[in-house]
């Protein structure tokens, strides 16, 4: 057997252990272990809030779960292989319950204090991926409209380090982990919250490096006026922006920043760069090198070395703000955000395409953004195979090619990856569409027959 393919078989299989390994010891040492089949139950579960009790129930029996708002209750308690409406009285105490059968869905738990029909709180299921980088001490808020984030925060003894209005979501910053632990359990039944979500830190990805044995080809590239339709505009969420070479920058709408401004380094490309690039390399081909797309870039990085799934999301929604009608997100990691894929579903559910990379790793667990549904993931692809080095999950679903050489203050630099796979996607999609005038569901189409994975993804 090729060494390069046993090396990826034993990294995927020492990644599932882990998995495997993690999932069964959460973070708080709390267990609940639900036999669906033979309906018992094990569980050792010491102060236990009610809201990640319910949390863990649903997401054990894929129950629909549903909590009377502004109920409190904690869950101590330690038995094995009991019967679930047993396991379920001293799990819940002194709480009523009731379990509803349903004929097309899964059944109903409702939990409540007073009365069954107050119990109109949905509780989803949750389990942390391995390998998550949650912010200890953050949380993701979103509110009912009228609700007052400050006095929310202050009764929570919280600050209020960000919000984007339009959503009516803030961004909360406790003193340590235990304090926001303790304040989503409260967030989580609270009348005037919606819901409620940990914020994950997201890697800057790495920038490109010097080219030494190849020197770039010009782009070569008409910017047109927009037609009748409009413009075609690709929000570029990304790291800072640069000048790029030539007469490149006409192709580039003013910068966007949503993390903090920051003066980029004239030696050294940054990652967004690259990928602008990357992307206009893509439209000269998908359009003979005439077009009016322009690139919007959006800054969720500023001067620091991570990110969040709450500036990504806040950058998504300043691009399509400023009219960005396409969204490339050359980023990601395995923190699954219930906000952000929320969001993404939304912009998708607009007609506004979102293509992400597939993760720079040999395994097929899933990698946020691109594993979210209405966002197109894009693995990288060499010599018409999945490159070695990247993630070949099943929820990739186009495979491009993941490498260029460009030019940057005179100098040429590389760069490759899944992000520049999705940035190449981005560039094809945005070119079709404008060359076409085909619609968006029509150019999709093209891309997954196109790009389509090499032998399905594996």
């Amino acid at each position: 057997m090729n060494m390069r393919y046993l090396r990826r078989a034993v990294f995927v299989l020492l990644a599932g252990l882990l998995s495997v390994a993690l999932n069964a010891a959460p973070r708080d040492g709390n267990t609940l272990v639900w036999n669906k089949e033979h309906d018992r139950v094990d569980a050792d579960v010491r102060t236990l809030g009610l809201a990640t009790l319910l949390e863990r129930i649903a997401t054990e029996t894929g129950w629909q779960v549903f909590a009377e708002p502004g109920t409190t209750h904690t869950a101590s308690s330690k038995f094995k292989n009991l019967p679930s409406g047993e396991a379920l009285r001293l799990l819940l105490g002194d709480l009523n319950f009731t379990l509803v059968p349903q004929t097309n869905s899964s059944p109903r738990l409702y939990v409540f204090r007073t009365e069954m029909k107050k119990a109109t709180r949905q509780v989803r299921a949750f389990r942390e991926a391995p390998g998550s980088k949650r912010i200890p001490n953050e949380l993701i808020v979103k509110l009912r409209s009228g609700a007052d984030i400050n006095e929310l925060a202050r009764k929570l003894g919280a600050k209020v380090i960000g919000c984007i209005e339009k959503l009516n979501v803030c961004r909360l910053q406790f003193a340590d982990a235990a304090a926001a632990n303790a304040a989503r359990e409260l967030l989580a039944l609270d009348d005037d919250v919606t819901a409620v979500d940990y914020n994950y830190s997201i890697d800057r990805p790495m920038p490109p490096r010097e080219a030494t044995l190849a020197a770039a080809s010009p782009l070569q590239l008409k910017l047109n006026p927009p037609g009748d339709t409009g413009q075609i505009v690709i929000g570029l969420v990304d790291t800072e922006f640069q000048t790029l070479c030539g007469d490149l920058n006409q192709f580039v709408r003013k910068p966007i920043s949503v993390a903090g401004e920051v003066q980029p380094t004239a030696n050294v490309p940054t990652h967004a760069t690259g990928m602008a690039n990357m992307m206009l390399r893509s439209l000269q081909a998908a359009t003979k090198g005439s077009t009016s797309v322009q690139i919007l870039p959006v800054d969720v990085y500023g001067p620091n070395v991570t990110t969040s799934t709450y500036d990504v999301a806040n950058g998504i929604v300043a691009a399509v703000n400023n009219g960005a009608n396409v969204i490339n997100l050359s980023l990601g990691g395995q923190g699954d955000s219930a906000f952000l894929q929320n969001l993404v579903q939304a912009v998708h559910d607009r007609g506004i395409p979102i293509y992400a990379a597939a993760g720079n790793e040999p395994v097929t667990t899933p990698f946020y953004p691109a594993a979210y549904s209405g966002v197109v993931a894009v693995t990288a692809a060499e010599r018409g195979q999945i490159a070695p080095y990247a993630n070949h999950g099943s929820f990739v679903e186009v495979a491009a090619p993941d490498s260029d050489v460009f030019c940057f203050n005179g100098q040429s630099y590389y760069i490759q990856g899944t992000s520049a796979s999705a940035a190449y996607t981005s560039g094809m999609a945005a070119g079709i569409a404008d060359s076409t005038k085909k619609s968006w569901n029509e150019v999709q189409a093209i891309i997954l027959q196109t790009l389509a994975v090499p032998g399905g993804s594996k």
